[in-house]
């Protein structure tokens, strides 16, 4: 079994989780049943973007980091306080760990400026948010990173992408670098993506 670490901040947006939850859940029950997601947060409960509570199953002092095979971060709104989470130390350790160990990161959309923040991208190629009337990606390329117009940049082990329409795609991304890319292509047919 593969277990894969959602790591949640404070203000993140919940359709970016969902993504991770869904697609590696079906893959459990549906495709080659290798995968487990665990979501994790700095505190026992968060609040979405938009206003509704989670509660993670697991805060990051209650796991070992090691248990774990991939990394998954959904991005959320500076209005709802998401960076004070997302660029806490704790938090940033969890990511440098997972780039030491070099396993799978993936990020979506504005969650690449927390691997930004990490160190973990300077000189590698990331996108992040890319609307045109947007900061964030001169914030990224700020973190020292060479910033590609691209939807989804992988480079190495670390995915990010440009935006929360691009969630899926990243996800079933995330699947690959776990299982194949046969597997991917089963579980997005039952899922109605092919």
């Amino acid at each position: 079994m593969k277990k894969i670490l959602l790591l949640l901040a404070d203000g993140f947006e919940a359709v970016e989780a969902s993504v991770f939850t869904d697609v590696l859940g079906w893959n459990k029950w549906e495709g080659d049943g290798s995968t487990q997601v665990v979501a994790v947060g700095l505190r026992n409960k968060l609040t979405c973007t938009w206003n509704f509570i989670v509660e993670p199953e697991k805060t990051i002092d209650n796991i070992q980091l090691e248990e774990f095979d991939a990394l998954a971060i959904p991005g959320g709104f500076e209005e709802a306080g998401f960076y004070e989470d997302a660029f806490s130390e704790p938090f940033l350790n969890v990511i440098r760990h997972f780039h030491e160990k070099q396993k799978p990161i993936a990020s979506i959309c504005v969650a690449s400026l927390a691997l930004g923040k990490s160190g973990i991208l300077e000189g590698r190629n990331a996108t992040t948010y890319n609307h045109p009337t947007n900061i964030r990606k001169e914030q990224l390329k700020n973190f020292g990173v060479n910033i590609q117009d691209e939807r989804i940049v992988r480079d190495g082990h670390i995915i990010t992408s440009s935006n929360p329409g691009t969630a899926f795609d990243v996800a079933f991304l995330l699947l690959e670098m776990l299982t194949s890319k046969e597997n991917v292509k089963h579980v997005k047919d039952l899922m109605g993506f092919v």
